[in-house]
């Protein structure tokens, strides 16, 4: 395999990767929030996470994948909930803090960052740039997985690529 070049780093973070996680974030961040705040516990099997426990592994991984690309390594500390975060709103804010900051630490990274290979648990060594394909997909992922539980919980599905059930209901209600 060749090595990626800075340029094509540089165009893959701003052209691709940038406007993708600039767009998913608000959809994930609109599934968390929808997790009712008297529900946070439902599970769908009880092997399954709770709702607030995948809600959290959600932003987690997040915060995981864009600090080891800005820092040029990982760290597979767990970054466990702080107690000030109880429900789906807190994590939902808390998700926001960390995206913008954790964000514009990449935004800032050099094409040298950018090109530097990275290792992920011995599975996979890529350019740093790489592992935000990797980020997406696992948010998406799960996002979906949140979004089958929160009808059952009591919530509504937020629009995610298009108008959701709920989300149509709630546009015709309003007009």
């Amino acid at each position: 395999m060749s090595t990626m070049q800075p340029d094509q780093a540089t165009f893959l973070l701003h052209a691709i990767f940038l406007p993708a996680l600039e767009r998913e974030h608000p959809v994930t961040r609109s599934v968390i929030a929808a997790i009712p705040l008297n529900n946070g516990d439902y599970r769908p099997e009880p092997i399954s996470k709770t709702a607030l426990e995948l809600a959290w592994h959600i932003v987690a991984a997040e915060k995981r994948f864009m600090e080891g690309i800005a820092d040029g390594e990982f760290n597979f500390n767990p970054i466990n909930r702080p107690d000030s975060v109880k429900n789906s709103a807190d994590i939902a804010r808390w998700y926001e803090d960390m995206f913008q900051s954790a964000l514009g630490r990449v935004k800032q990274l050099t094409p040298e960052q950018l090109t530097k290979v990275i290792d992920f648990r011995g599975l996979f060594q890529l350019p740093a740039v790489a592992f935000l394909q990797f980020s997406l997909s696992h948010s998406i992922h799960h996002r979906g997985q949140l979004s089958v539980y929160l009808r059952p919980a009591g919530g509504k599905v937020p629009a995610i690529y298009g108008e959701s059930y709920d989300s149509a209901e709630a546009r015709k209600a309003a007009g």
